[in-house]
């Protein structure tokens, strides 16, 4: 295809300056002596709407015909394009409506009702909202603004290609685009190829969307039976047709990054910026970590585009959990050990002095118990795989957890249940300072006076870590048991009479 002809006079002369900010080139200092490689973030996320979708939402709409502008503008979209149309259509002074999936953050849905759009929620996913945006534009004969299928619309992503060879002049060895639809890596691959055909231009998709990836292998688009809705900015089920007549010619690679790897690209985002990015908008910089670690580089030239910044705030709790599984800082593990007293301690024991992020346990019978174990890393997963096979030397019966979704999501956090032969169980709370070994000094102190017959403990990373204790402990054995309390130093408050173990634990 000729890009001169379709793409870089129309990237030229994109309008999209009337409402869109030239967005920072940031070297990211930290990232960049971590990795020993040279990293720049592109700062999209500081666009008016948080997004890069605001630059082609406004060019495609700013080239109507005055005779389409004034009937109005409709548009489908997960959220940041529907922001980019609102705004662009506030701007002209023109109705807009937005077609968005009931999946959308919420965040995103009050902010294109506060641009003065009228919002209608269809579907779970941008395909449903497309079709229902179909029909309402036949209905009632609006001008249909497409997120990514569009020459006007790519045209506007592409700016930001031409911005980055602008502030970046020197050698730069690679960009990397994250990828829904294909709109952004279409106008970036477009334009840098044409300049720059050296630089490479590198997708990056989630694991659970790869309507890219899939397409190139195919040799042709396909529609992915169903796709992951973390990274809801990016989540499409088909890449756009104009997007891949330009992705399969000029789009280098693309990579698959995955919740955990996403998670963690947010966290360093934050640090090197004090902003919070969407999973859409780290989804780059995962596939950057990715690329670095695959190639062994040092000393590259490397550009990663923060494409967007709205988070719902209730999120942040989620992608806290999963981020040190996607640094290679935490594994998981179901370990079964003797159900009999002093076990615990003899489990601390065989971990040495790795530092438990997570201890969950709840009596099963007389014979052995399931424990669910985290344990911080310091040397990656290879640092898990040795422990797990130092466990087994020593006849414990391990499962890693650490890839388990179902395990991560869910399992963690429900690890309990009832036990109706269990006797004289008192139930404690404990908090004690955050250090490593605390945990294997409760345990020690207490010795093999006494059964643990549930234990529930996460690390916060907080000051004090948080444990909850069952202990079976023989009315006969109350005094001895209070001395061995108000000896262990620790702040404790027994919640035997709580009605939620009541209900849930007893």
């Amino acid at each position: 295809m000729n890009i001169e002809n379709t793409y870089i006079k129309k990237i030229l002369q994109a309008r999209v300056y009337d409402v869109a900010e030239k967005t920072r080139l940031d070297y990211a200092a930290n990232l960049s002596r971590r990795f020993n490689n040279h990293i720049w973030i592109k700062r999209e996320d500081m666009q008016p709407v948080f997004s890069f979708k605001l630059r082609g939402a406004y060019n495609k709409i700013a080239n109507l015909p005055k005779d389409a502008l004034a009937k109005g503008v409709i548009a489908a979209s997960a959220g940041n394009h529907a922001q980019g149309v609102a705004l662009s259509a506030a701007k002209l002074g023109i109705p807009a409506t937005i077609v968005m999936p009931k999946t959308t953050p919420e965040i995103k849905v009050t902010a294109v009702r506060s641009r003065g759009a009228e919002v209608v929620l269809h579907g779970t996913t941008y395909d449903d909202a497309s079709q229902h945006a179909q029909q309402l534009l036949e209905q009632q004969g609006l001008s249909y603004i497409h997120p990514y299928d569009d020459a006007d619309v790519i045209a506007g992503q592409g700016t930001i290609g031409m911005e980055i060879l602008q502030q970046h002049t020197g050698d730069l060895d690679a960009i990397f685009v994250p990828v829904g639809g294909g709109g952004l890596i279409a106008g970036v691959a477009a334009y840098v190829k044409y300049l720059r055909p050296e630089i490479k231009v590198i997708g990056v998709e989630p694991d659970d969307a790869a309507c890219l990836q899939a397409a190139l292998k195919a040799g042709e688009r396909v529609i992915l039976e169903q796709v992951g809705i973390f990274a809801d900015g990016v989540a499409v089920r088909q890449i756009g047709k104009l997007p891949f007549e330009v992705a399969r010619n000029y789009v280098d690679e693309v990579l698959l990054a995955s919740t955990d790897e996403i998670c963690a690209a947010i966290k360093d985002i934050f640090e090197e910026t004090r902003t919070i990015a969407e999973p859409a908008g780290a989804l780059a910089l995962a596939g950057l970590k990715q690329y670095m670690k695959r190639e062994n580089c040092s000393g590259r030239h490397l550009v990663t585009i923060a494409s967007g910044a709205n988070m719902n705030f209730d999120r942040l709790g989620y992608v806290t959990e999963r981020t040190e599984i996607g640094e290679q800082r935490e594994a998981l593990m179901a370990v079964t050990i003797p159900e009999r007293s002093g076990s615990f301690r003899q489990f601390c024991h065989a971990i040495g002095q790795h530092f438990i992020t997570e201890f969950n346990y709840r009596y099963a019978n007389d014979e052995q118990a399931h424990v669910f174990a985290g344990l911080r890393l310091t040397d990656g997963f290879a640092e898990k795989n040795k422990l797990i096979a130092k466990l087994r030397d020593k006849g414990y019966r391990v499962v890693d957890l650490t890839d388990n979704e179902m395990a991560k999501t869910h399992i963690r956090h429900m690890v309990g249940g009832h036990t109706p032969c269990l006797l004289n169980e008192r139930i404690y709370r404990f908090e004690f300072p955050e250090r490593p070994g605390a945990l294997l000094h409760f345990l020690t102190s207490m010795g093999q006076r006494w059964n643990i017959s549930l234990f529930h403990y996460r690390n916060h990373a907080a000051a004090y870590g948080r444990a909850l204790v069952g202990i079976q402990v023989p009315e006969a054995q109350l005094n001895e048991f209070q001395h061995f309390l108000d000896h262990l130093g620790y702040l404790y408050w027994e919640e035997s009479d709580n009605p939620a173990y009541r209900l849930f634990l007893n």
